[in-house]
């Protein structure tokens, strides 16, 4: 709904999270049709629009298609997980839009502030990269992330080396073995779920309960950092050069941004 508003469209209905987690602006005429995983069709078809956006990573959006096409309701689905499918996305919804000013402001200017802090900030080739671990935490546990995950993707730009490319496993099961062998420059932990106190429960009476928890290079040096959920969590959309920014100051602080 965001980067529809974003590319000059007009929202009539959307799920609630753009109340309840994105906190957009909405007037009353926007009509909430549900949750993300479970938006209601009967409330769709009733609104009766021109397009409906949908994401290609939830299946209750998958199905729903079948129908709203059916029906005769245009249906685009989208995959937006790094700058460039946002910056994708945005071209083909300014298209529809007809807003190329809007293309510019909201995705090309964005993108071309990102490449600005990569080419800054990036180790040239054979110069010492940081290292570190990213951890999604959950109310029910924790597991590290890659190149699947907005923030590792940020990262790699960044110049960083994710462990999870020398130890994989981590992705499927937090082994401080695993972690101690690398013993990483950084952790960086983004929140997933409703309840950030809990995820964040859950990393304590996991992981940080092993004794060797405390010995890491990262907690001891006050680089274990909890990634705030509007950068890394939703997606950023005209935010993204803010996500790159936030990443590249506490990775290279000796390197002025400005």
């Amino acid at each position: 709904g965001e980067m529809w508003m974003l590319a000059g469209g007009e929202l009539i209905g959307t799920t609630d999270d753009a109340v309840t987690e994105r906190k957009l602006p909405l007037g009353e005429e926007v009509a909430i049709i549900g949750g993300t995983r479970s938006p209601s069709l009967e409330s769709t078809l009733g609104l009766e629009p021109d397009l409906v956006l949908l994401s290609a990573d939830t299946d209750a959006h998958v199905k729903a298609a079948e129908t709203l096409q059916a029906a005769g309701i245009p249906c685009a689905f989208f995959r937006v997980d790094t700058l460039e499918d946002y910056v994708e996305a945005m071209e083909i919804c300014t298209g529809i839009t007809g807003r190329a000013d809007l293309f510019e402001e909201n995705a090309l200017a964005i993108q071309r502030q990102a490449q600005e802090i990569v080419e800054k900030v990036r180790p040239d080739p054979g110069e010492k990269a940081p290292t570190a671990l990213l951890i999604r935490a959950y109310s029910t546990g924790a597991k590290a992330k890659g190149m699947d995950n907005l923030a590792g993707v940020i990262l790699h730009d960044l110049g960083v080396m994710n462990i999870v490319d020398n130890h994989p496993s981590l992705l499927e099961d937090l082994s401080m073995e695993e972690i101690l062998v690398e013993d990483p420059d950084f952790i960086f932990v983004t929140i997933m779920g409703s309840s950030t106190q809990k995820a964040l429960d859950a990393l304590a009476q996991g992981i940080q309960q092993n004794p060797a928890w405390s010995s890491l290079s990262a907690v001891q040096n006050g680089r274990y950092v909890i990634l705030p959920e509007d950068l890394f969590h939703y997606k950023p959309n005209k935010r993204w050069g803010e996500s790159y920014g936030y990443l590249a100051n506490i990775l290279y602080p000796e390197i002025s941004l400005d």
